[in-house]
């Protein structure tokens, strides 16, 4: 039992810690909303609301979402996929050779972007995939699915074995046994790889500057060009830094209780 002097000292601190965090982004919130160039906090009546169609306008956020959305939604969309199919292969059906063909996988998330983004630029120059959405996507798949085979993995491997058996018994297949049971079961770690996918995806701007321009700039890149032009008028800047963390904010808003069980996934294990 917790005592009354425990649980206040827990709220006090949760408190504490609350405050610095959202702190930074109630200033920053203020800063966007401000009519002041330097982002001055102002009275609530004074409150600059066209402060962000003045964003959304001058930096053409409405094409350059569009861009950054069919990307997200494609590579989370394929991630899953494969990190479900991947994941179950090497958590519940142990697949042959899988003691040294998982490692194999877990070297991708062990290679550093920075060292590979020159040689991988000239090859997809070759194929004709720079400057296109099938590249980026191409490219943001292999750079996930390692991730995602390692996190369904764990979460497969921490789903009762004895289910399975019985399902086997019964005559049910290995994908219908993904199908019915093993993807329900991690339903929780399905939606917090949905929200990291998605998450990665939408604040990349390192892939998108170098292999995209043009009318296929991403959110992200439209932002630093936004940026670079209202350099000294913080109260732009903030709001379209906004602008482009909100889809992001949203979706973590609407599955932050699913998000919270998917990260403890794999903690308790039969």
């Amino acid at each position: 039992m917790i005592s009354r002097m425990e649980r206040a000292f827990n709220y006090v601190i949760l408190t504490i810690l609350a405050v610095l965090v959202l702190f930074p982004v109630g200033t920053f919130l203020v800063a966007a909303l401000s009519p002041d160039r330097s982002g001055k906090p102002v009275g609530f009546s004074d409150f600059a609301w066209d402060n962000f169609a003045t964003a959304w306008r001058d930096a053409d956020f409405s094409r350059a979402m569009t861009v950054s959305l069919i990307v997200a939604v494609c590579v989370v969309a394929g991630q899953v996929i494969l990190a479900l199919l991947g994941g179950y292969a090497f958590g519940v059906l142990g697949v042959a050779g899988d003691k040294w063909l998982f490692p194999v996988v877990l070297l991708g998330m062990m290679i550093s972007l920075e060292a590979i983004i020159v040689p991988l630029y000239y090859q997809f120059r070759t194929f004709g995939l720079t400057n296109s959405l099938p590249g980026i996507i191409l490219i943001h798949l292999g750079m996930g699915v390692p991730f995602g085979i390692f996190w369904m993995r764990a979460a497969f491997r921490a789903l009762p074995r004895s289910a399975f058996e019985s399902a086997e018994l019964d005559g049910a297949g290995p994908l219908r046994m993904l199908r019915s049971m093993a993807a329900p079961m991690a339903r929780p770690a399905i939606y917090t790889l949905i929200l990291l996918s998605f998450m990665w995806t939408w604040n990349d701007y390192f892939l998108s500057l170098v292999f995209l321009h043009g009318d296929n700039q991403t959110a992200t890149v439209a932002l630093g060009v936004f940026q670079g032009k209202y350099v000294t008028q913080i109260n732009l800047m903030a709001a379209g830094g906004l602008i482009v963390a909100a889809p992001v904010l949203a979706l973590y808003v609407v599955f932050q209780r699913k998000f919270i069980s998917g990260m403890l996934a794999g903690a308790i294990k039969e």
